[in-house]
């Protein structure tokens, strides 16, 4: 549903996106850089593998405690976990505590049933301004659930496109970036349904936050879609996928099927200033803790070139 006096949304196509790719990266952006070469992307964490289901506040402490250990840039949790620490005044001091920052709220977003979009939107902008306030700069726009199974797209496309745009340009208000972030069992999961409506959203307010993990187990090559979309690939999932019984079927970064250095190569000539968070899915049973699978994802990027900070938040 546009805002009263909203300007006229403005999309591109495949073919403006290679084109832009072309004239401002060169052919040289989307080669290897060399691991010697310094890296600019500073690379942060979701709190989702660290105890963050179920969604309660309670879990966040030790996330953040154990994500500023190993030395990760900022953080990433649930917006509405923020919204509740902020309400309490324990946000602001355990990021003074742990002295590493937010970097962005991640939230669920009614895309097709619009009849409580008022709500929907008042919810969203009161999470927006706790992220806000807190020191957050993105808000991750992650579509609602669907029954796969029964779901039809293209009978929800254009609700899908005008909720997007509603909810980024809010979030844009707020001074917070915003963007879709596909996954599986939603409203926008496939690699056509992404190209359909990153192509049809408007990208000066909603831009692309994909999981990359998430494309690949959802049948597309991801490195192939973050090429496509790279102009407006600001935030990102950092995560790798083997298809095994642990993880939901993702796995520590390099291990996986996913071209993760291709992927951070294009971004780092792209957007240096892109989000990048590690993340990883919990499972029962699983092979390794949470701190070991943050352990060896540090590993392997460090392998590539990226540093981290000590624990005392200095790099």
């Amino acid at each position: 549903m546009p805002r009263k006096g909203a300007v006229v949304p403005h999309t591109i196509t495949r073919r403006e996106f290679a084109k832009t790719v072309a004239a401002g990266l060169g052919a040289a952006a989307l080669q290897p850089l060399a691991a010697a070469q310094t890296r600019k992307l500073k690379i942060g964490c979701t709190a989702l593998i660290f105890g963050a289901v179920p969604r309660t506040p309670e879990h966040l402490t030790n996330a953040v405690r154990d994500m500023a250990s190993v030395g990760f840039h900022g953080f990433e949790t649930f917006a509405s976990i923020v919204n509740d620490y902020d309400e309490k005044g324990t946000m602001a001091p355990l990021i003074e505590q742990y002295r590493i920052p937010l970097i962005s709220g991640y939230s669920t977003v009614q895309l097709i049933d619009t009849s409580t979009r008022k709500e929907d939107l008042g919810q969203l902008i009161q999470w927006g301004k706790a992220v806000r306030k807190n020191g957050g700069r993105f808000m991750v726009l992650a579509p609602n659930s669907v029954k796969r199974a029964d779901y039809k797209f293209a009978d929800h496309k254009s609700t899908i496109v005008a909720g997007l745009n509603e909810y980024a340009k809010a979030m844009n208000d707020l001074g917070l970036g915003a963007g879709l972030h596909q996954h599986t069992g939603t409203a926008v999961e496939s690699r056509e349904e992404t190209y359909a409506v990153m192509e049809a959203v408007d990208t000066r307010y909603c831009k692309f936050a994909p999981d990359v993990g998430q494309l690949q187990k959802g049948g597309a090559d991801a490195a192939k879609v973050v090429k496509d979309f790279l102009p407006i690939t600001v935030h990102m999932h950092l995560k790798d996928y083997k298809g095994w019984e642990h993880f939901a079927g993702y796995c520590p970064l390099g291990e996986g099927t996913v071209n993760l250095r291709a992927i951070l190569d294009m971004v780092e000539s792209a957007n240096p200033t892109a989000n990048i968070m590690h993340e990883l899915d919990g499972s029962a049973n699983a092979p390794y803790t949470p701190i070991q699978t943050a352990q060896m994802g540090k590993a392997y990027l460090q392998k590539l070139g990226y540093s981290f900070r000590d624990s005392t938040g200095s790099r």
